[in-house]
């Protein structure tokens, strides 16, 4: 406990599954955060539960991410954690995706965690004792895998997953700014109950994915992304952390 004691955070896409989870493990190792979303009620009520600032927040708007920068700024003046985890999940494939929904994707999903990044860098630099922190994207396993229906999910978490590699590596180079890539398999959230609305057999080829036979609780993500926020992962960066039950390491063509 207490792992993250004096740690400022930012967590987007606050309002459930991963990151509501993160809202809640974050305060319960010590860190003030601030959890953002569109989803304004279900925001509130966890961050009331958790002890956190709510603020309501369109991860694709550079003006809301100003926003975001201020109240850091006048309320905490240092930010040592941005999680950019807010993402969408339309359920499209090439054929069926329309302009509008693409961009829509990308805007939250990439152009979000692109902002997020910069802003984490221009909080981070002016911290007191000097530049540092810690900034976690949330990727996905259809990052390295082809998914016929998530078209614009699979594009835009590629995206991270080198946008990532490359925030890494500009921040290593005297900012002391780590940033790290989260990778789900499949998690019991609201995005993948699209999914497992299909049917049975859906679930049943869902769970069938991990060797370990099921879906991963947004708990376990939560823990990985405590580890990475904490002085523990010190030394990591431009790495991406599976919590996938073993599925990419089951099928390496992926």
């Amino acid at each position: 406990m207490n792992r993250l004691s004096g740690k400022v955070a930012v967590i987007t896409g606050g309002a459930s599954g991963i990151g509501a989870a993160s809202v809640r493990a974050f305060a319960a190792e010590g860190a003030q955060v601030v959890s953002t979303d569109v989803q304004v009620d279900a925001g509130k009520a966890i961050a009331e539960e958790a002890g956190a600032i709510f603020v309501e927040h369109d991860v694709s708007d550079a003006g809301a991410w100003a926003e975001i920068e201020d109240l850091i700024r006048a309320r905490f003046g240092r930010l040592d954690v941005m999680f950019n985890n807010a993402g969408i999940a339309p359920v499209q494939n090439v054929e069926e995706v329309d302009l509008a929904t693409w961009n829509r994707t990308i805007g939250v999903n990439m152009t979000g965690v692109m902002l997020g990044c910069q802003t984490a860098i221009r909080l981070m630099k002016k911290n007191p004792g000097g530049s540092s922190g810690s900034i976690i994207n949330t990727a996905s396993t259809v990052a390295y895998m082809g998914i016929a229906q998530d078209l614009a999910y699979t594009a835009t978490k590629g995206a991270v997953r080198a946008l990532t590699k490359s925030v890494a590596v500009h921040c290593a180079r005297g900012l002391n700014i780590r940033c790290n890539a989260l990778i789900p398999g499949s998690t019991r959230t609201g995005m993948l109950q699209d999914h497992l609305d299909l049917g049975a057999e859906v679930v049943a080829s869902i769970n069938g994915m991990s060797p370990m036979g099921r879906i991963a609780e947004p708990s376990e993500l939560a823990a990985m992304a405590v580890f990475l926020a904490s002085d523990d992962a010190s030394y990591s960066t431009g790495a991406e952390f599976k919590v996938d039950g073993g599925m990419l390491a089951a099928h390496p063509g992926m």
